[in-house]
């Protein structure tokens, strides 16, 4: 594997002291390997010095004055010495992919927070999205770095927030700066070597859960769809449950032989069961019964149980009081309800502050074997109480 390794590099470095200069997606081509095998190259070989890497195009290194850093030398990040950094923290010439399922609901303050800190550091922003498909996180990666992605803000679908088993190693092998955002990997997964920035949603579960007791609930619930926020959600619910000694709502009840499974369910299905489940844990006898309170997710979700719940005769708040998960449209209800709200637009800025300062080199050195220690940041949602 070595040699051939050493043969692609030989002819890289031919390339750019026959032309000077040479797009990377051009010299991939020309040599026929893939965009992202040569970008590994070119990373390595800019390491050494052998090349200058600038905004997609690779280029010669001349000889700079003794002591100095002239305009050919390679600079600690890379190889950027020609542009340098600009601005606080760097970044002019810069180009950061970001990978998300969507730009709308969650995911358009990540953006827009990543947007803004972008540019405010004169770097360019370009987004690929995914639509929750399998494999099109992978698909959209290639497609940045292949584009001229200096560095990469990651969202995978991982359907739990988190890669299940033998899924998600490729994010730790991609050859340029990752930060995922609002993802995580468990200790031992070669993703959890990688910087991110999560909001924790544990942590607003429970502050949910804490505020409800401090109005004198003692038995809540939770009710919330699958999605790559909910385990995190039951996380926490079930720590505060614990660590307040709330006696523990009702189980939901199982599914039955022969029947769909819960993750197969239909959105209307998923809906309906969660309305009954609701209702019958206010009114059923015993412990089947006595919930006073719930934590539901998401907004829309609970502005439609509502008025259902209303028609089945449990009254809100005065029979089953309501805090809500994201805080999208909760202020909007025709009666505003009380919500935790995730920091999505801070953890967007933030995500992008990291990834800038890794290519720029301003966490203190070149991002690689040599630099700054990886972070895992986890931003604390905010409760807003409404009357």
């Amino acid at each position: 594997m070595r040699p051939h390794v050493d043969q692609r590099q030989a002819q890289v470095l031919a390339l750019v002291r026959a032309r000077g200069s040479v797009r990377v997606t051009d010299a991939a081509r020309e040599l026929g390997v893939s965009p992202v095998t040569l970008r590994r190259d070119v990373e390595a070989m800019a390491a050494r010095g052998e090349i200058q890497r600038l905004h997609g195009t690779i280029s010669r290194v001349e000889h700079a004055a003794p002591g100095g850093t002239g305009p050919g030398r390679a600079s600690a990040s890379g190889g950027r010495g020609a542009a340098g950094p600009s601005g606080p923290g760097g970044g002019a010439g810069l180009v950061v992919g970001m990978v998300v399922p969507t730009t709308e609901y969650y995911y358009a303050e990540v953006v827009r927070g990543a947007r803004e800190v972008v540019e405010a550091r004169g770097a360019r922003l370009t987004v690929g999205l995914t639509r929750y498909l399998p494999g099109e996180d992978r698909t959209q990666a290639d497609r940045l770095l292949s584009t001229g992605a200096d560095g990469l803000l990651l969202t995978p679908n991982w359907d739990t927030g988190s890669p299940g088993p033998g899924e998600g190693a490729w994010t730790a092998e991609l050859p340029v700066p990752t930060v995922l955002v609002e993802r995580w990997a468990p200790p031992g997964h070669p993703a959890a070597a990688l910087d991110r920035v999560v909001s924790d949603h544990a942590h607003g579960a429970a502050r949910a859960v804490q505020h409800l007791v401090e109005l004198g609930h003692r038995r809540i619930a939770l009710a919330c769809q699958e999605t790559p926020t909910s385990a995190r959600l039951r996380a926490g619910y079930e720590a505060a449950v614990t660590a307040l000694g709330l006696e523990p709502a009702p189980p939901w009840p199982p599914v039955g032989p022969g029947a769909t499974p819960v993750a197969e369910l239909s959105v209307a299905d998923r809906f309906a069961r969660t309305l009954e489940y609701l209702c019958g844990a206010v009114s059923g006898g015993g412990a089947a019964g006595g919930v006073t309170a719930a934590l539901i997710h998401s907004d829309t979700d609970a502005i439609m149980l509502i008025p259902r719940l209303q028609a089945r005769g449990v009254r809100v708040p005065e029979d089953l009081a309501v805090i809500t998960y994201d805080d999208e449209v909760a202020g909007l209800a025709d009666v505003p309800l009380s919500a935790v709200a995730p920091a999505k637009r801070e953890v967007g800025a933030r995500a992008a502050e990291l990834l800038l300062d890794r290519l720029s080199g301003a966490d203190g050195a070149a991002y690689g074997t040599h630099g700054g220690p990886r972070q895992h940041l986890e931003l604390l949602p905010r409760l807003t109480i409404r009357s």
